[in-house]
C-alpha cells in the first residue's frame, strides 16, 4: 500500500514545496488549505502530475473544535480515494505570522499564536493518532527564532519553543509504536509568509542573507526537501530531534 503524508498548510508556500517533496519520494498527499480552494486545488493537480494521488481538504487549525469532524472526513477521504483507513506521516505546518514587540502584543494575538502554531501541533496530532500506522512520523515546523532572537517575534518564537518541547515528549510517548517525531526548525524563507517581507523586501533580504553562513535567503525547496528527508527511511534512526534548515543563520 502507497505511504500517504496528511500535510497542514499545503496548499502554498512551505508546505505545498514540502507535499511536492513528499511526491516526489512516492508518498500520496493529503493537505489542507484555510480558504483559497481555488489554490489548494491547483496545488492538487500539480502533484496528481507527479504520478502520485492527491486531495485537498479545508482546515482551520486555529479551531481545535472543529478537529473531530476533519478527521471523520479525513477517514471517509483516505477510504474512498486511497483505498486506504491509515495515513503514514503527519507535517504539522499551517501557520502565520504577526510581528509586534512583547510589549506591543496583545492578548487576542498571544491567542492566536498558541491557538495555530502550539495548540494544533498538540491535538491535531492527538486526534489524528488513530489514524495513524504505526512506523509513520510526525513533522512538526518550528523555526530558527526558537533559537536566535529577532525583535518582535517574541510570542511567536515563544510558541515554536513549546513545540519544540513537545516533540520531544511525542517521540518519548509515540516511540513504541514505531512513530518518529521530529522539528523542522526553517530560518528565513521567500515566501508570502508575514507579508512577504522576506522575498519582497530588499533590505530585509540583504540583512538575512549578511547574517546566513551560506550567504543567501533560504528558498522553499530548501525546506520541502528536508521535511521529505524526515518522513523517508533514510531518516528511520532520527527521532526526538531539532533539524535546523537555515543555511548557517546567526551562527
Amino acid at each position: 500500500m502507497n505511504s500517504i503524508a496528511l500535510v497542514t498548510g499545503g496548499s502554498r508556500g512551505l508546505g505545498k514545496n514540502m507535499a511536492f517533496h513528499l511526491a516526489k519520494k512516492g508518498n500520496d498527499i493529503v493537505l489542507t488549505y484555510l480558504n483559497n480552494r481555488e489554490k489548494a486545488e491547483e496545488t492538487v493537480v500539480e502533484i496528481k502530475s507527479m504520478g502520485r494521488k492527491a486531495v485537498a481538504l479545508q482546515l482551520d487549525v486555529s479551531k481545535i473544535s472543529t478537529y473531530d469532524a476533519f478527521i471523520a472526513t479525513l477517514q471517509t477521504t483516505l477510504k474512498t480515494e486511497f483505498g486506504a483507513d491509515k495515513f503514514n506521516h503527519l507535517i504539522n505546518n499551517a501557520g502565520i505570522g504577526i510581528h509586534a514587540t512583547f510589549m506591543e502584543t496583545t492578548e487576542e494575538q498571544f491567542d492566536t499564536l498558541m491557538n495555530i502554531h502550539l495548540k494544533s501541533a498538540f491535538f491535531l496530532s492527538q486526534k489524528a493518532l488513530p489514524m495513524m500506522a504505526d512506523g509513520g512520523s510526525i513533522v512538526n515546523v518550528s523555526s530558527g527564532l526558537a533559537r536566535f532572537t529577532l525583535p518582535g517575534y517574541d510570542a511567536y518564537a515563544a510558541m515554536k519553543g513549546g513545540v519544540e518541547t513537545l516533540t520531544k515528549y511525542q517521540a518519548k510517548t509515540l516511540g513504541p509504536r514505531g512513530i518518529r517525531v521530529n522539528v523542522l526548525a526553517p530560518g528565513a524563507i521567500e515566501t508570502d509568509f508575514g507579508g512577504g517581507a522576506v522575498r519582497d523586501n530588499a533590505e530585509i533580504n540583504s540583512f538575512v542573507a549578511s547574517q546566513t553562513a551560506l550567504g543567501r535567503v533560504g528558498l522553499p525547496d530548501d525546506i520541502g526537501s528536508v521535511a521529505a528527508f524526515l518522513c523517508s527511511d533514510d531518516a528511520k534512526w532520527v527521532n526526538g530531534q531539532r533539524i535546523e534548515a537555515s543555511g548557517g543563520m546567526f551562527l
